[in-house]
């Protein structure tokens, strides 16, 4: 098999660590923020964040016109650290956080698919974690 090209996507949010770990992975929250754009949304996410632990989200456009679910197995869980996971498709991402007073860098890395420009991806995921650094900002607990 080809070596897939990995992609590193990141942002640094202005809220202390503890709750951006909390958003990532609670479903009620992935519900609310992970989607690229506006036009599109995720009606269910189910996380069983440990090692061994599967986690399912389904995105889908508003209109109901595309959508597709999103899942895979975690390899790796350190609180407040890192998360890794492999993806149905067999690719691997990882995800660390960087907690520093009440700012955290996350920093996304994941093999790249072979359908779609290496762009077109990362501008896709870069979208995703924009929203997510939108949502840890703008929402209180």
């Amino acid at each position: 098999m080809e070596s897939l090209k990995k992609v590193t996507v990141e942002t640094t949010i202005q809220a202390p660590v503890e709750k951006v770990w909390e958003y990532w992975v609670e479903p009620t929250h992935i519900k609310k923020w992970n989607a690229a754009s506006d036009d599109w949304h995720t009606p269910i996410a189910e996380n069983d964040l440990r090692v061994g632990g599967e986690f399912r989200s389904r995105m889908e456009a508003k209109d109901g016109s595309f959508g597709f679910d999103f899942g895979g197995i975690y390899d790796e869980v350190k609180v407040h650290e890192v998360i890794a996971y492999t993806l149905g498709d067999g690719r691997k991402v990882t995800i660390t956080f960087k907690g520093h007073d009440n700012f955290t860098k996350v920093i996304e890395t994941f093999d790249a698919e072979t359908e779609n420009p290496i762009e077109m991806q990362q501008q896709g995921w870069q979208a995703i974690l924009d929203n997510f650094k939108k949502y840890a900002e703008q929402t209180t607990r």
